[in-house]
């Protein structure tokens, strides 16, 4: 093939190829932004953090109706507990004081604000992730959820700089 003799010019090849590069572009782009916006914004990379701050909104939420069964469950992350109550060393009864006399700020849990969530261990994203909360407005709780078999516990390992 010579120069006098090339291929035609195919406008939708062209217009195809184009738009191919410039939605590659946008799509990295997008990609970046969402990875590093949920770690900016305290959410762990890709937002990977936000089914345990979920699952921590829930937790309060059920102690501060007073639900502590359902916030038991959650906290040992087996909803039907009640049926085997006998495989956990710590009971229903120890719950209900370690949360409401025994509390961690001693005084009834009356509102709550997850605030931010640190992924905390080893492996590609963490073995645990803690849970920043700001309850009753002024006391600061750090939640502790373990990856591994899904509980929480309190306290977390660290406390978070915010």
């Amino acid at each position: 093939m010579t120069l006098l003799n090339a291929p035609e010019y195919n406008a939708r090849g062209e217009r195809l190829k184009s738009g191919l590069l410039i939605g590659t572009g946008v799509l990295l782009a997008l990609i970046f932004v969402t990875a590093f916006a949920g770690f900016v914004m305290g959410h762990g990379w890709f937002f990977s953090n936000l089914p345990v701050e979920h699952r921590v909104d829930r937790f309060f939420r059920a102690l501060e109706a007073k639900d502590y069964s359902t916030a038991y469950g959650i906290y040992m992350n087996d909803a039907d507990w009640q049926q085997h109550p006998q495989r956990y060393d710590y009971t229903l009864k120890r719950f209900t004081e370690d949360w409401t006399t025994d509390s961690p700020i001693n005084v009834p849990i009356t509102s709550h604000h997850v605030d931010i969530s640190k992924t905390d261990g080893t492996g590609a994203f963490g073995s645990g992730v803690i849970v920043a909360v700001r309850v009753n407005g002024d006391h600061r709780l750090f939640m502790f959820y373990i990856r591994k078999d899904g509980t929480l516990t309190w306290p977390a390992p660290h406390e978070l700089e915010y």
